[in-house]
């Protein structure tokens, strides 16, 4: 997210799968020796201070995303295996995979008592997807139709040459979504697509109250939702930089009912301090590890660790409007950077084996992965090709070495090593500066991303929204996407991605995705590094924990002592 997920962007470190039991040092997500699990307690957890205000349709990273899918629950959830189960769907209907009848859940509330009907939804999904709202998520809803309309958008170029995007919509609503009555949705898609209601449960697609839809921005300060908790108090839960406190929401019915009493999220910049607090039980559960605890943690934490593959990858992306890396010599530099980098000694020294040298633009536990797609070849380790291909492109187009090429990342998530492992591969295999530009927070990198102003390159990386081959596609990397902060645009991409959209069964929408990552092996708009396993570590006062099929902790699911 979170969101992506999250939609959602990645601002952690450590991070692949669907249904894979957990392995690890200890009990791999069992419970500790000792002590009765109390449902009334608060537990501590790591995070950091979200991008922006905690609007569902406009948080796209895992820091906004935990806390938004713990306020809020939609029409579907996904167990802990990436299982789609109803929530407020009573049912989800279709007969030709275009035209589908949602029934809402009767007598379902928020937490300030107002009630969610079919109105509920299609007012919040209408507002997700207006271009006026400004909503980073609206990109989830192309799929309905009537959607080209309330999210048309004017560009023009200023004196400096940048594009600037203004919205133009020619509509408020879309078309293709009416509430029938109180607890029918009816949705018409642009175009039939067999897995469409396999993206409900993902936090674009969460009901808002109407006070939201009024003042968007005082709502996301102090949201009123409807999921598993609530903000502790009507102000001040949110103490910016520092924590955000939930407690339990005692009317919630759903399937993801809480085993304690809430969650106050700390912030840290850092998670060498918080990996201390955790040996202290001063904080109880955590999802990013320093690097130097990496080796360490299954016997730091003995019997209270966890360790799994989930649905994140890590990427490192190149900004379209950097002029070193555009044109043919710039398509050649794209291919050496990627040759320059050894992944697996990476993989195996810095990050002691937790992570697996990428092998395409998704991770191989979605389904449909394969490790054979043309171009693929450029995730592979080789410095003689990787200088001969920046000769190459310095005979069409000299290197502008004049400063550093900076990688922009956050250091919270133990990224510093990694990145400065990188770099060394830069400057030995290619003979250019190379070094790290540090973040304390990831919404400041991100906000330089959505910009368009980075000086180099960026660090990112994604966790599933959704179980599904094109979620890892789509949302990242198509024209105009919520997360595509580098603007990448491939015409044959999108058509591919909307042919695999249309396809009647799984196996040829996947053949069709796969199609469209050769497309993005040709252009490297960003380069895949690595996919993740999640490495969960909890206190003394955690009877268990474990984190699902994206790696997102189950934080509702955690039983302290």
């Amino acid at each position: 997210m979170r969101r992506s997920r999250m939609s959602k962007t990645l601002g952690i470190a450590i991070a692949v799968t669907l249904s894979l039991s957990a392995c690890g040092g200890g009990s791999g997500g069992g419970s500790a020796a000792g002590g009765s699990p109390d449902p009334n307690k608060v537990i501590t957890a790591y995070s950091n201070e979200p991008q922006n205000p905690l609007l569902p349709a406009n948080t796209n990273e895992v820091y906004g995303g935990r806390v938004v899918e713990m306020l809020f629950e939609g029409l579907r959830s996904y167990d802990a295996n990436g299982k789609p189960v109803n929530a407020l769907a009573e049912s989800i209907d279709t007969t030709d995979s275009q035209n589908w009848t949602i029934k809402v859940k009767q007598g379902a509330k928020f937490t300030n008592g107002e009630p969610i009907t079919a109105k509920t939804f299609v007012d919040s999904w209408n507002f997700a997807a207006l271009s006026t709202n400004l909503q980073n998520n609206g990109y989830f809803f192309e799929s309905i139709q009537g959607y080209d309309a309330v999210s048309a958008v004017k560009e023009s170029k200023g004196a400096d040459g940048k594009t600037t995007s203004t919205p133009a919509p020619t509509a408020k609503t879309m078309s293709g979504l009416t509430a029938k009555d109180d607890s029918t949705i009816q949705v018409k898609l642009a175009q039939p697509e067999a897995d469409w209601s396999l993206r409900l449960g993902y936090s674009a697609f969460y009901p808002l109250p109407p006070e939201a839809l009024k003042d968007p921005k005082a709502f996301g300060e102090n949201p009123v939702g409807n999921g598993p908790y609530k903000m502790a108090k009507a102000t001040g839960s949110w103490v910016h930089d520092q924590s955000l406190s939930l407690v339990k929401n005692p009317d919630y019915t759903g399937p993801r009912a809480p085993k304690n009493g809430g969650i106050t999220f700390k912030f840290y910049t850092d998670p060498g301090p918080a990996y201390t607090d955790l040996q202290a039980d001063n904080l109880d559960v955590t999802d990013v590890l320093p690097s130097n605890a990496l080796k360490t943690y299954t016997t730091d934490f003995q019997d209270r660790n966890a360790s799994k593959p989930v649905a994140a990858n890590s990427t490192l992306n190149i900004p379209g409007y950097n002029p070193n890396f555009q044109g043919e010599a710039g398509k050649l530099r794209r291919q050496a950077l990627s040759y320059a980098i050894n992944r697996e000694e990476i993989a195996k020294v810095v990050f002691s084996g937790t992570r697996t040298p990428a092998k395409g633009f998704a991770p191989p536990v979605i389904d449909g992965f394969t490790a054979d797609i043309p171009g693929s070849e450029v995730l592979s380790y080789d410095p003689n090709k990787a200088k001969d291909l920046w000769a190459q492109a310095d005979k069409i187009r000299p290197y502008d070495a004049s400063k550093p090429l900076l990688i922009g990342s956050n250091t919270d998530g133990g990224n510093k090593e990694w990145v400065d492992a990188v770099a060394n591969n830069f400057k030995n295999n290619l003979g250019i500066q190379a070094q790290i530009q540090p973040f304390a927070k990831f919404a400041e990198l991100l906000n330089l991303r959505k910009s368009q102003s980075l000086p180099g390159l960026a660090r990112a990386g994604w966790q599933g929204d959704y179980p599904s081959l094109y979620n890892f596609l789509g949302p990242v990397w198509a024209t105009g996407a919520s997360s595509n902060y580098e603007k990448y645009s491939n015409p044959q991409f999108d058509k591919l991605l909307k042919e695999g959209l249309a396809s009647k069964t799984t196996e040829e929408a996947n053949a069709k995705f796969n199609q469209a990552q050769e497309i993005l092996f040709q252009d490297l708009p960003g380069l895949p590094l690595w996919d993740q396993n999640r490495a969960i570590v909890w206190s003394n006062n955690v009877v268990k924990a474990e984190s699902g099929w994206n790696g997102q902790i189950l934080y509702y699911d955690i039983q302290a002592k």
